[in-house]
């Protein structure tokens, strides 16, 4: 089935306040490297690795659904993929991050030793020390962000080429690749978070961080979508496209992968608990102590309670104006959860929410919303010649 959709298109207002945000997130950057160079680097590195998992997320979202064989969601298709391929300019903030200011990463500001990764065994201590070189470091963050990129645009050249001829061979090359990312991303993402995050602390270890993290990504990314479609559906694109059925899915989605996190979080927060290991507990020990304290468990109530509560029941799934607030919500609680993980370790026992963390995140947010503007204008809202759109249109429960 083909059919004609409108174009992408950004009102004045709407491309003036995207502006005004990249602006300011511009004027705060060049102030933070003056007055707080440590609070700028982290949270830049917060705000990139924030929108490389809502990137990745928007891919295995594509990549899930080509390989389930799933027609409903063909109808957001192209919103996922708009999401994947913006994930490039939270690589580009990482990549800055990585090679301007190494130094975030206490390890590589002093040589490894059995007292600074806390006692491990010699071969233990060989292998942190191989792993947490600067030089590996890099080359494996390079070929991360290689592999992610190839697939993404891999899939996305694939999609789009079957707009012009609609043949359905796309469709199978696009599942052989989806396939083969999700065995990619389920490695690679898992180093990533390891070298990212948790070596900001090197000292601790948590065997399930990087399910952790894919917990929050994938959320995070079904909250982007979620508004990303909502906004597309009342500018007019995805108006007549969009319907109840498919906001009861996504729904459905982000309030299953609500429980899911909280899931991780507590067993992770259950598990070294229990096991009461020193070099476990400290990393949660000064989480709990202070004003991190009240951040520790708002964390939970952005990221579970309120989409617990308020997607509960099956018509809350339907109503757009709850399930963008719940997905706001939750794009929230992924910051605040970044935050928990990032800065403790960066700016000592006092959290410190203010001017730097504020324009810096709408920075990231203008200048992400303005690259997915452009990427979605790039072909059509939908995937005009999928072999399966007018399942998806027609799609009812």
């Amino acid at each position: 089935m083909s059919i004609e959709v409108p174009r992408v298109k950004l009102a004045g207002v709407e491309r003036l306040t995207l502006s005004a945000l990249a602006i300011a997130g511009a004027i705060a950057a060049i102030a933070g490297a003056a007055a707080e160079p440590e609070r700028l680097w982290a949270n830049v590195l917060l705000i990139g690795y924030c929108i490389v998992g809502v990137g990745l997320a928007g891919l295995c979202f594509v990549a899930i659904h080509y390989t389930a064989g799933a027609s409903w969601s063909v109808a957001v298709r192209r919103v996922a993929e708009g999401l994947a391929a913006s994930g490039i300019l939270g690589i580009v903030l990482l990549a800055i991050v990585f090679i301007t200011r190494p130094q975030l990463y206490p390890w590589m500001n002093e040589r490894l030793n059995a007292n600074s990764l806390g006692s491990p065994t010699d071969t233990a201590l060989a292998f942190k020390r191989f792993w947490l070189s600067q030089p590996f470091f890099l080359v494996r963050a390079g070929g991360y962000f290689v592999l992610w990129t190839l697939f993404a645009l891999a899939i996305r050249r694939c999609s789009r080429r079957q707009d012009l001829d609609g043949d359905p061979r796309w469709t199978r090359a696009n599942v052989r690749l989806s396939a083969a990312f999700l065995v990619v991303f389920g490695v690679t993402f898992t180093l990533a978070s390891f070298d990212w995050v948790m070596s900001l602390e090197p000292r601790w270890f948590s065997t399930i961080f990087g399910i952790y993290n894919f917990a929050g990504l994938f959320q995070s990314g079904l909250a982007e979508l979620i508004l990303v479609a909502l906004w597309l559906e009342r500018r007019g694109p995805l108006r007549n496209v969009l319907n109840d059925e498919h906001l009861h899915d996504l729904g459905k989605l982000l309030f299953a992968f609500s429980v899911f996190w909280v899931y991780i979080w507590f067993s992770q927060y259950m598990l070294i608990w229990y096991t009461n290991i020193p070099e476990e507990t400290t990393y949660f020990l000064r989480r709990l102590h202070g004003h991190w304290y009240a951040l520790f468990f708002a964390n939970v109530v952005f990221n579970w309670l309120a989409p617990f509560v308020l997607l509960l029941r099956r018509d809350a799934k339907r109503n757009r104006r709850r399930l963008g607030l719940v997905a706001a919500a939750v794009l929230v609680g992924r910051w605040l959860d970044l935050y928990l993980m990032i800065f403790p370790s960066v700016v000592g026992e006092t959290p410190s929410i203010g001017l730097w963390e504020i324009g810096l995140t709408a920075g990231g947010m203008g200048c992400f919303g303005l690259v997915l503007v452009w990427i979605l204008r790039r072909g059509p809202a939908v995937p005009i010649a999928d072999p399966q759109l007018t399942e998806s249109l027609q799609y009812e429960q």
